[in-house]
């Protein structure tokens, strides 16, 4: 009997086990502590006429239960945000574990004046902490509501550029901006805070490119921390240019020459005829050369490495000019039209190429239709290009001096015949080198402004 009452009582313990096992680990679950994470996008905040402030609200164990956010200022909570998000208080479970959101502030509509102000950030989830009230993150931010937006004054007179042509535009900001410019049509040049400048002015090289029309919109705009932004027109007068129109007779002798080295740009162009292959590298592989090309120079140091008038070739002749509109023409047919975007110039073969100025090499090595080539930072956006060398004697990352030999003339890339094909930048557009081999021209339009304004 005393046998059968232990087997009893065991399996009554074992059965009470069945219940209170499960009971205990779905407690422990639904007990769970782990707080909501809350990730701001931005986390610093400046709130302007408009913001939108954004985020992400994870829970991976009992999910998100209720997300507020309140702006407190001057002694008001004004309520900015509030979302119930469904499941189960009873089960501990919500519906969502992973929540995006988005909230637009307009100041003026909630009745907010500039200053500082604090942004409160509640998130719950569904745990049965709290007496069911759940986990509980909370967030209080400083942020800074500043709805004026910056003050620009140009220092800089009058501004005379060319289709194709540079220019140069100084100008003061009442605020720091973290983003500001000149804007010539679609294209956006960076402002730099110059080394040796008051801290409240900017430099700005721009360029007018040369297939855009006179009529493009040339203006600064700034915007500051708070996304408050502010445009000023300036004085310039643009000066319309012609440029010249070639015919390139292809030849089978040029393309069998180029043909190896054509096959190593377009690798998949494998089995296709040589005019084919020449006519994916003149187009696909262009594109792509200038891609990396406004990679390279998407960078630049906020100094003026550069001093006096650029250099040319010496002795050199040109074979071709900026912005020459290219026609191609292979056994009388035309078959593609390309616009060249430097000087070609011609001296003896292997000619010895001189830094046309003081800066960095930023870019060495081989590049496409370019061939083997120089890319010199001179700072605040300016760039030179050297293509086409047999040759180069530097490297990415080296400083040079006007007139350092950095390579030899050659053809390699798209080149049908020794020389260099020399290019200007300013950011990211090409612009025209004879005016950075103009003494003249930079005293009146580059550095006079620069020592005017220093």
């Amino acid at each position: 009997m005393k046998g059968k009452k232990n087997i009893k009582l065991w399996l009554g313990l074992a059965a009470a086990a069945v219940i209170v096992i499960p009971l205990l680990v779905l407690l422990d679950q639904r007990m769970e502590g782990s707080k909501p994470k809350v990730q701001l996008d931005p986390s610093s905040l400046a709130i302007g006429v408009t913001h939108e402030l954004s985020g992400t609200v994870n829970d991976d164990n009992s999910g998100i239960r209720k997300i507020w956010i309140g702006l407190y200022k001057d002694g008001k909570e004004s309520v900015i945000f509030e979302k119930i998000y469904g499941g189960s208080v009873f089960w501990g479970r919500s519906e969502t574990n992973r929540a995006d959101f988005k909230v637009n502030i307009a100041p003026e509509k909630l009745g907010l004046t500039d200053g500082e102000a604090l942004l409160r950030i509640v998130v719950r989830d569904y745990s049965w902490r709290g007496w069911m009230n759940g986990n509980r993150t909370y967030i209080e931010k400083p942020v800074t509501v500043d709805t004026r937006p910056p003050q620009i004054e140009i220092l800089t007179g009058a501004h005379n550029i060319s289709q194709g042509g540079s220019a140069l535009v100084i100008y003061r900001l009442s605020e720091n901006c973290p983003h500001n410019g000149v804007k010539v049509g679609a294209n956006f040049f960076p402002g730099h805070a110059a080394e040796g400048y008051p801290v409240d002015v900017r430099l700005a090289f721009f360029a007018l490119g040369h297939d855009q029309r006179s009529s493009s919109g040339i203006f600064v705009q700034a915007s500051d921390s708070a996304g408050n932004l502010s445009k000023r027109g300036f004085r310039h007068y643009i000066k319309k240019k012609r440029f010249r129109h070639d015919v390139i007779n292809i030849s089978d002798g040029f393309l069998n020459s180029k043909t190896p080295e054509f096959s190593m740009l377009v690798p998949e162009g494998e089995g296709l005829a040589p005019v084919d292959t020449f006519l994916k590298v003149n187009g696909e592989v262009r594109r792509r050369n200038f891609e990396e090309i406004v990679r390279v120079t998407g960078a630049t140091t906020n100094k003026k490495l550069w001093d006096g008038r650029f250099l040319r070739l010496p002795k050199s002749a040109p074979r071709a000019r900026f912005a020459e509109r290219r026609t191609y023409r292979y056994k009388g047919k035309d078959i593609d039209k390309q616009v060249h975007l430097g000087m070609d110039l011609a001296s003896i073969r292997q000619s010895p190429v001189p830094a046309a100025n003081s800066g960095k090499v930023v870019f060495a090595g081989s590049l496409g239709i370019y061939g083997n080539t120089i890319i010199i930072d001179h700072g605040l956006g300016l760039f030179s290009l050297y293509a086409h060398m047999s040759s180069l004697a530097r490297d990415e990352g080296q400083e040079v001096t006007r007139g350092d030999i950095i390579g030899r003339t050659g053809s390699s890339g798209m080149a049908g015949g020794d020389h260099l094909h020399f290019s200007m930048l300013v950011h990211n557009t090409f612009v025209n080198p004879i005016e950075w081999w103009d003494e003249k021209w930079i005293v009146n339009n580059i550095s006079g402004k620069l020592e005017l304004e220093q």
